[in-house]
């Protein structure tokens, strides 16, 4: 049995510094989204949806934030899971749904019907097609509170700026491959050949590479915020805008 395996909160450390590696500035944007949250919240524990939440980053730092918040983690890919439900246990409650499919809102408690004050999400709707992306933000409308927000932190390049966006996207990569030959930052590829050797997550691993073709990480697509502003006006929030930027990196966020 591997280290790994005995303590869930060594994956979920590892996948925080191979992520950071990509996102130096991660804890920045999440803060900028929590402090969304308790704007909207009122003083209340928020009812959270960490959608397409992975090992349920969000969701461990909305909980340490809001002592007695009512989480629950949204994602299909069967690794990710199985490190979120290690880790949060009973704090959070864990729902396997595909966001391709608009039936994912059934999956989660109660239907949905309650209505969340805050649904977040960060770096995972790219690999959604554009006519999927701009449906789905009506769905998470649907069950939001009235009040409540939807952020989505991810890959959005400011549009007046190409040519540096561009510079700025080379020297991060420059910075992140230094890393990786020092050895200071586990890249992708290795983090998920550690995931597939590991005696519990194998069988995960198998069952993702069923789920997701090998070509989706070369598929995905990153549109300037813009563009997500006005599909979250078209989608019919009340306002919509860039909460928070750190160069090609944004989130914007819409209030129902």
């Amino acid at each position: 049995m591997s280290a790994y395996l005995s303590n869930p909160l060594v994956w979920q450390e590892s996948w925080d510094r191979q992520q950071e590696a990509f996102m130096p500035d991660r804890e920045e944007r999440f803060r900028a989204m929590l402090d969304a949250v308790a704007a909207v919240a009122g003083g209340k524990p928020p009812r959270v949806l960490d959608l397409a939440g992975g090992t349920g980053t969000i969701s461990l730092r909305a909980l340490a934030r809001f002592p007695g918040a009512e989480v629950t983690v949204l994602d299909q890919d069967p690794v990710l899971l199985a490190i979120a439900g290690a880790t949060l246990r009973e704090r959070a409650t864990i729902v396997d749904a595909d966001l391709g499919d608009a039936g994912w809102r059934a999956k989660l408690p109660g239907g949905g019907e309650e209505g969340f004050d805050a649904v977040l999400t960060a770096t995972a709707l790219h690999w959604l097609p554009a006519e999927r992306v701009a449906t789905l933000y009506g769905e998470v409308r649907e069950v939001l509170r009235p009040g409540g927000i939807f952020v989505n932190a991810d890959h959005m390049p400011e549009d007046s700026l190409p040519t540096l966006s561009e510079r700025l996207r080379d020297h991060a990569r420059e910075l992140r491959e230094a890393r990786y030959a020092t050895g200071a930052a586990t890249s992708w590829s290795d983090w998920w050949a550690a995931a597939a050797a590991d005696e519990f997550l194998a069988p995960k691993a198998v069952e993702r590479e069923r789920i997701y073709p090998a070509t989706r990480h070369s598929q995905e697509w990153t549109p300037p915020a813009l563009w997500h502003v006005d599909a979250l006006r078209v989608a019919g929030y009340t306002e919509a805008g860039v909460l928070w930027r750190g160069g090609t990196d944004a989130a914007v966020v819409g209030l129902r």
